[in-house]
């Protein structure tokens, strides 16, 4: 960096910073270019060299995306600030040590919002308190709905992810000028981010691009095959006008204008995607997800991801977000339980009954919430949990980098389960979704999250909790090791994290063995 002020030569050009007390933050660099036209439907390209310096002080534009709404609950923290327009967007924000020398540990985060909302605009993401504990903090923007997921034929698929493992590329060559390690890299990511970041460790062309990954309320089975795949884009393309009795190819999607795709990626929102042989793992919340003819969890547990330290979560009431603040969660019944088990399982009927026994005396939409956590998130990341464990001293895929002085072993599990519950719209939201990230970037003092209809609610969140839980992601990144024991496919031992810490074998064990 020079002394002058944070300006950073990368293999683009030379980008200035700023530089707020003892940290400096570069905004809206480029790690590719602007996938424009017929180029949205392509695989991410080098971006073009720039001339002199590059202002990164302010945010830029971000995907196109619709507006989200998830009722009574304010979610524009975690959403930004909606669509910001503009063409150069496949962008990264750097926070780090404002007189980081080299040879910090480096985390790239992945943000969420179902695959078509999101961006590193929202105030959840400052990285602020990850740069002051000594980590170079990476968040990106990546292409969403149609451009990022829609599969086409003549067009490379999955090209959200594809943008990831070029932001992953991006970091590799250039986060030692900002004083991060290579080698220490740490992929992470919340929901749809941690889906992708599930995806990229299963990935062939991620290999070697990050030595640990932290998947926070994802999933290891939330890919859809290839005729899910189809039936939305057979969807979208009625949506757009496209004629129909065909195949629809790239060319009708490629000109289009990113306001016609964004309107149509809302027309098919929930769509049904059950097929003989497969449920659906977003539950007709999105139509959009990585498309893969193998699960991640089954990747890896053949091999994939060898090498890479896992750190993997979920939160106590993942389901009451999509439930509660539309009041839908109060006015559940018998039948909306089973519909809900329907979109996810093959045996609705066994899998709402182990859920009853297993919570007896619990309301309908209690269990409702519960079974619609689980199949969004929980089968999923059991599932990933047990592959990545349970697959050590198998023969390997790729040998990983020896490990650094006081890591665990290469390819160690870890598994939480967040369970401090907000006190927000009258304490029925819970330890719902999302609720774990303020916690994580340790920016629980941002008044956008504070009150009866945000994210923590009314009063004060707990600071030890905060300050805790972030101490333990960065100790993961440096390390391999947040600081419990590590998950086995017997035991199953869990981090529960919330008012108080404590390991449990095998929580939630009966509903675990319904999936």
């Amino acid at each position: 960096m020079n002394g002058r002020g944070p300006v950073v030569a990368t293999e683009s050009g030379a980008v200035r910073g700023l530089r707020p007390a003892d940290t400096a933050v570069f905004r809206n660099i480029p790690y590719a270019a602007p996938p424009t036209g017929a180029a949205r439907f392509a695989a991410p390209r080098p971006h073009a060299r720039w001339d002199g310096v590059r202002d990164a002080t302010a945010p830029g534009p971000n995907a196109p995306q619709g507006t989200r709404s998830l009722g009574r609950i304010d979610m524009s923290p975690y959403f930004g600030g909606g669509w910001h327009r503009g063409d150069d967007y496949l962008t990264v924000d750097v926070h780090t040590p404002a007189t980081a020398d080299g040879g910090l540990p480096v985390m790239v985060f992945v943000h969420g919002g179902g695959f078509v909302s999101g961006s590193t605009r929202a105030p959840l993401y400052d990285g602020s308190a990850f740069a002051r504990d000594g980590v170079v903090l990476v968040t990106l923007n990546y292409r969403l709905g149609a451009a990022g997921f829609l599969d086409v034929r003549g067009a490379p698929a999955n090209r959200g992810l594809l943008d990831v493992v070029a932001a992953l590329r991006w970091v590799r060559a250039n986060i030692g000028a900002f004083g991060g390690d290579p080698d220490r890299v740490t992929l992470f990511g919340q929901s749809a981010g941690a889906t992708l970041v599930a995806a990229a460790l299963a990935a062939p062309d991620a290999a070697g691009l990050f030595r640990r990954a932290i998947v926070q309320s994802g999933s290891g089975l939330g890919a859809f095959s290839p005729e899910q795949a189809a039936r939305v884009t057979a969807a979208v393309a009625g949506a757009l006008g496209i004629a129909s009795g065909r195949e629809p190819r790239f060319e009708d999607f490629a000109e289009l204008p990113d306001a016609r795709l964004v309107e149509a990626a809302g027309q098919v929102a929930g769509i049904d995607l059950r097929t003989l042989t497969h449920t659906d793992p977003l539950a007709g919340l999105s139509p959009f997800a990585p498309v893969l003819g193998t699960q991640p969890a089954e990747a890896v547990a053949v091999g994939r991801g060898n090498g890479v330290d896992l750190l993997i979560g979920t939160n106590s009431e993942e389901g009451n977000l999509y439930l509660v603040p539309s009041g839908a969660y109060a006015a559940s019944t018998e039948a909306d339980v089973l519909t809900t088990a329907a979109r996810s399982h093959p045996d609705p009927a066994a899998l709402v009954a182990a859920y009853r026994t297993a919570r007896p005396g619990a309301s309908h939409g209690a269990l409702r919430a519960a079974v619609l956590g689980d199949a969004l998130f929980g089968a999923g990341t059991w599932a990933l949990a047990s592959a990545h464990a349970g697959r050590r001293g198998r023969r390997r895929v790729t040998e990983p980098r020896p490990a650094e002085a006081g890591d665990t072993r290469a390819g160690a599990t870890f598994r939480y389960e967040f369970t401090w519950r907000s006190p927000a719209l009258g304490g029925a939201l819970g330890a719902t979704h999302g609720t774990e990230l303020p916690f994580v970037f340790d920016v629980t003092h941002l008044p956008e999250l504070r009150g009866e209809n945000a994210l923590l609610g009314p009063g004060e969140p707990p600071r030890e909790l905060a300050a805790r839980m972030h101490a333990a992601w960065v100790r993961f990144a440096a390390s391999g090791n947040p600081g419990w024991a590590a998950y086995d496919d017997d035991r199953r031992t869990t981090m529960r994290i919330g008012a108080e810490w404590g390991l449990a074998d095998d929580p939630y064990g009966a509903e675990r063995r319904a999936w």
